[in-house]
């Protein structure tokens, strides 16, 4: 007998949710993550009602809704005019949580599921399938130890390490750009979004439970990891103030796909470690969460599973999320002259109804 029923490499917001879901259908759970603390950056902010219903099914989702903002609706102006506007009806507003704390929510969850589920500072630096079982060899302070599993779930992120070992391709797609992001003191309140297409490349604002808010810059090599020169790009953009200095981060937004979701009939990729998502246009927390919701009830209460159908389901819905993307990021390009008034022109024909799933959809915002 293998000593757990599934063995989940990463506690990430998608480990974190596969753990859940799993134990909440009476499997033995075994999480196993590298880093030792809690991730402080800053990532994914946005929580379409998708993943909210994972989040309900995996028994956090009204502690999300009780920090969380709901956001109304958002807009989408250039040059100072308005293009679209949308607003969400009640029961499907966008929720915004930084990630760091809707990953706190559902740590605290697993917790509560199962004590020792959860270890931190181990590492998984080898696994190999076996006839019944996978074998995971893991490390942590230097000792290694093995352990067994009938189904492994890696959910180590985009920048994984076991895929190459797992003899998985990384194949990039078309989209990618690079980007500046703050998070700063803001006191006007809202809550909207607003995306600025505009001549100088996009500039969006979300705003954030507890009196702040984000702002993303297209970067395209104007320095704007500087915080006077964020600043300046900002007010030359679209004429805005910070109340307070930003502290920028930029970061290249890509997109890449594993050519398996499934590795033999045992060892499954989730999240990003599966599909980087640009953050501009992408879904990739959400994602992450609709697949786990998936795999979980593809999985029986032995931790076996067919997982044909979630393979298959789970590749044609990130190609369609990417390809999503790469049309949003071409919307936030730099553009004068006839180029600028075309996109304009299309914005306004497309209006509502792509601005309904481009706000739901940039608020995902992914790894940095």
């Amino acid at each position: 007998m293998p000593d757990h029923d599934a063995v989940v490499v990463g506690a990430g917001p998608v480990g974190l949710l596969a753990a859940c879901l799993l134990i909440g259908r009476g499997l033995d759970v075994a999480v196993r993550e590298k880093r030792e603390g809690v991730d402080p950056r800053n990532r994914a902010i946005g929580i379409h009602p998708p993943g909210l219903g994972a989040l309900d099914a995996a028994g956090v989702g009204d502690a999300v809704r009780a920090e969380a903002l709901a956001l109304r609706g958002g807009d989408v102006l250039s040059r100072g005019r308005m293009l679209a506007s949308v607003d969400f009806a009640e029961g499907r507003r966008v929720l915004i949580l930084p990630q760091r704390r809707t990953g706190a929510l559902l740590a605290e969850r697993l917790e509560g599921l199962a004590p020792d589920a959860l270890r931190l500072g181990c590492a998984v630096v080898d696994m190999r399938e076996e006839r019944d079982r996978v074998r995971v060899v893991t490390e942590s302070d230097g000792a290694r130890e093995e352990l067994t599993a009938s189904l492994v779930i890696v959910a180590d992120g985009v920048r994984s390490g076991l895929r190459d070992g797992l003899g998985l391709s990384w194949t990039q797609r078309p989209g990618a750009a690079t980007y500046a992001m703050a998070d700063v003191v803001d006191r006007s309140g809202g809550d909207r979004a607003r995306l600025h297409c505009e001549p100088g490349g996009l500039v969006e604002s979300f705003p954030l439970p507890g009196g702040m808010r984000r702002w993303v810059l297209r970067e395209d090599g104007q320095g704007l990891g500087d915080p006077s020169a964020f600043r300046t790009a900002l007010a030359q953009r679209i004429g805005a103030e910070l109340e307070a200095d930003p502290a920028p981060v930029v970061f290249d937004a890509a997109q890449h796909r594993v050519d398996r979701v499934v590795v033999g009939g045992r060892i499954v990729l989730l999240g990003d470690a599966a599909h980087e998502i640009s953050p501009i246009g992408g879904q990739g927390m959400n994602l992450g969460w609709i697949d786990a919701q998936r795999l979980a009830a593809s999985v029986s209460a032995s931790g076996a599973a067919d997982l044909s159908e979630f393979a298959r389901r789970g590749t044609r819905a990130a190609g369609r999320v990417q390809r999503r993307a790469r049309f949003y990021m071409s919307m936030g390009a730099p553009a004068v002259g006839m180029p600028l008034r075309v996109r304009e022109s299309l914005i306004r024909a497309l209006g509502a109804p792509l601005l309904r799933e481009r706000t739901a959809d940039i608020l995902t915002m992914g790894r940095l």
